[in-house]
């Protein structure tokens, strides 16, 4: 343990050295002045090397600046303001002694000081620096473990397809570090892709450890089964698996997965409790919505699931998104689908030029969710000649 002891009387300094000496408190500095003390501490501009210390003791009265406007400015300090101070004063004026708490220090003795007080205040403020400590560095290796799960996360998702028949880009947006939000396609034959969008239950964490396990779990079923009436009960089923230790925890998800053949020109999809995909036409012909066709998945052990078909020709254009897009529209819950229908006819196939339109028209009231947003281009040459 390391202590700085700032005094500017070398009588006073001498008698706690000696005091915390006998108490086995071996690795002990002295400042004279908090100018001196700044110095050891590196807060001098340029800031030369500085030495780390577990706790100071702080004179209350010094000549220059005093004990309190050091504390203060100690505090101030991001890289310094977790040292505890204790205050050491003769001074008994009770608005002094919360003019130093309020600077920052974590305790005060008073002279003369009792050597059995001093040393238990003192190990007071090591245990709870230790307690700080031991908690900087677990919040440090969450951030690291955090940042490393955004990294797996953004990695899993597809590079954008551009084909002579069919593009698909897609934008993903997390409101915090990690996403309850998905998207995934896979080319399944020549002319055929699976194409799923996928909304966790919640945010951060939980969330996205559903996303990752609804993920791993779709590319089996669509590489497999292909299908999206099996696909959708294979997710269901999987997600029922899961067991949580509180019966009243239940995660659930939303999914569209739409299987397009760019041979026959269809588009085969479900959608399970997820807000209505958009197929808008080339030919200027009224937009479709793809409805949800049954229940989100991870709440029922059985489900009516329920697929349908579109066609497609070229020129058409299929919107697929999570209800974080829908809901940063300041609109009427029941109008924002009409007004996300007509930002998609205003934009080209780019979703980050949509994006940009997106946040033009965000709710100034609200708090970001997660966004997710597939766009798939037919091209000339697809669907039935």
């Amino acid at each position: 343990m390391r202590i700085l002891i700032v005094d500017d009387n070398p009588m006073n300094v001498m008698v706690v050295r000696e005091m915390l000496k006998k108490a086995g408190y071996a690795q002990i500095v002295t400042a004279n002045s908090a100018d001196e003390m700044f110095g050891l501490l590196g807060m001098h501009e340029p800031a030369p090397a500085s030495e780390e210390f577990d706790l100071i003791l702080l004179d209350m009265m010094m000549p220059g600046i005093d004990g309190i406007e050091a504390c203060r400015r100690v505090q101030q300090s991001e890289q310094l303001r977790d040292i505890p101070v204790i205050m050491v004063t003769a001074v008994g004026d009770s608005l002094k002694l919360a003019e130093a708490l309020d600077a920052g220090a974590s305790d005060f003795v008073t002279k003369p000081i009792n050597r059995v007080e001093l040393l238990a205040r003192i190990r007071a403020a090591l245990r709870l620096k230790a307690e700080k400590d031991w908690h900087k560095e677990r919040d440090r290796r969450l951030r690291e473990e955090l940042e490393l799960a955004q990294q797996v996360q953004a990695a899993a998702l597809p590079a954008p397809v551009d084909e002579a028949r069919l593009s698909i880009q897609g934008l993903y947006r997390p409101a915090d570090d990690l996403a309850g939000d998905l998207y995934a396609w896979y080319k399944i034959d020549r002319h055929r892709y699976g194409i799923a969008i996928i909304d966790a239950m919640g945010h951060g964490i939980s969330s996205s450890l559903v996303c990752m396990f609804v993920a791993s779990t779709l590319r089996d079923a669509i590489l497999t089964r292909v299908d999206p009436e099996y696909v959708v009960r294979e997710l269901n089923r999987r997600m029922m698996q899961l067991q949580f230790s509180n019966p009243l925890i239940q995660y659930y998800f939303t999914c569209l997965y739409a299987v397009v053949d760019t041979e026959l020109g269809t588009v085969e999809y479900v959608n399970a409790g997820h807000p209505p995909g958009l197929l808008t036409r080339g030919d200027g012909t009224a937009a479709e919505r793809l409805e949800r066709s049954c229940v989100a998945l991870g709440l029922f052990e059985t489900i009516a699931v329920e697929k349908r078909v579109l066609s497609i020709r070229a020129g058409d254009r299929l919107f697929l998104y999570t209800d974080g897009v829908l809901e940063s529209l300041e609109s009427a819950d029941e109008q924002r689908v009409d007004r996300l229908l007509d930002l998609f006819l205003q934009v080209k196939a780019c979703p980050f030029e949509l994006e940009e339109r997106l946040i033009r028209d965000n709710r100034p009231d609200m708090r970001q969710d997660d966004r997710c947003l597939v766009i798939v281009e037919v091209k000339k040459g697809a669907g039935p000649e």
